[in-house]
This record gives structure tokens, C-alpha cells and sequence, in this order.
């Protein structure tokens, strides 16, 4: 409820990746734009109407590290969600879809299951099975993300399963000690 507070706030006409600080924020806004780029990163559009969505630009593929698509393999694709999915039978295009976008873009968004109900589309936290945000896997997918990217600026050579690389972070807010001491 406090997300839809901020939004009507501070950014009642664009998304939180356009939101700006504006005349008088709190602390908790600035602390919030502060943390932007970490924020967009892990926040992903859960499809309703599939019509907030920008296929090219927005979050909105359920899967690791990369949450749209690569490219698309034609001149003039569409920009939005909606325009691949046929509410009345609940179902994707899949022919529009496979001829638009690479085989493993088309693949995993073909896997993404249709909500049967009218609703708005929303956004989730992509890091927590229940689209919640917390710090702890807030901390995880920044541990993540700078572990993949050391890798790759330094060249060393990385496991072909990122979340391996992962575990060591998150098997740290496990261990048995003092939360003062985690």
C-alpha cells in the first residue's frame, strides 16, 4: 500500500525508473532514488492487460538476470504486451510471437501463464517468490549481480550456473549467529 502512496506522490504520471526528486522528498524518497538502478533492476510488471508494459524497455519476463527481451528479428515489432495476447480466449499469439522475437525470448514468454481475470497489470519484486520486496533479497540479487559482472570485467572464468556462484551470499543469512554479527 505505502508503494502506491509514493507513486501517487512523487510520480503520479510516469514510472518509478522516470521518477525524479522532486520539490520537497522525504528521506525515505531520497533513500528510494538513491537505490533506483538496484530497484528497477529487481522490480518486474506481473501481466494483466498486458497494456503498461513496454516489450522493449520494461521488466516483465519471469527469469534471471535479463527480464525483457534481447531484440527482435523485425523492422517494427510491437510496443506493448497487449498487442500479443487475445483476451477473449486468455491465450498468446504464437506465431506473432515466435516470428517477432529470437527462439529463446519466444520460448520463456510463451512459458509465462496468462492471468484469466480483468486485471490492470502491477509490478512485483522479481527476487521474492511472493513479489515482495526485502532486504535480504535485495542484498542477494546485488551480491549476484556484482559477482557476474567482476567476473566478466576481469575475465575470469565463471560457472555456467550463476546461481552457484550466488549460494556462498546467500547461505550467509543462514548461519546460526547474532544479528548484530550478520
Amino acid at each position: 500500500m505505502s508503494s502506491l502512496i509514493l507513486k501517487v506522490f512523487y510520480y503520479p504520471n510516469n514510472s518509478l525508473s522516470d521518477a525524479t526528486l522532486g520539490p520537497h522528498p522525504s528521506q525515505i524518497w531520497r533513500a528510494i532514488l538513491h537505490e533506483k538502478d538496484a530497484m528497477t533492476q529487481g522490480l518486474i510488471s506481473r501481466i494483466g492487460d498486458g497494456e503498461y508494459p513496454d516489450i522493449w524497455n520494461d521488466n516483465w519476463i519471469t527469469r534471471e538476470h535479463i527480464k525483457r527481451p534481447r531484440t527482435s528479428q523485425t523492422p517494427q515489432p510491437p510496443t506493448s504486451v497487449a498487442e500479443h495476447i487475445d483476451h477473449t480466449v486468455s491465450s498468446r499469439d504464437e506465431q506473432l510471437i515466435q516470428s517477432i522475437l529470437i527462439p529463446i525470448d519466444a520460448e520463456t514468454i510463451l512459458k509465462i501463464p496468462l492471468c484469466t481475470r480483468q486485471i490492470s497489470d502491477f509490478l512485483a519484486w522479481s527476487e521474492d517468490r511472493r513479489g515482495m520486496f526485502t532486504v535480504h533479497s535485495a542484498y542477494n540479487m546485488i551480491q549476484c549481480t556484482k559477482i557476474i559482472l567482476g567476473s566478466w570485467l576481469y575475465e575470469h572464468g565463471g560457472r555456467s550456473n550463476s546461481e552457484a556462484d550466488c549460494q556462498g551470499w546467500k547461505d550467509l543469512w543462514h548461519i546460526k549467529v547474532a544479528s548484530k554479527i550478520k
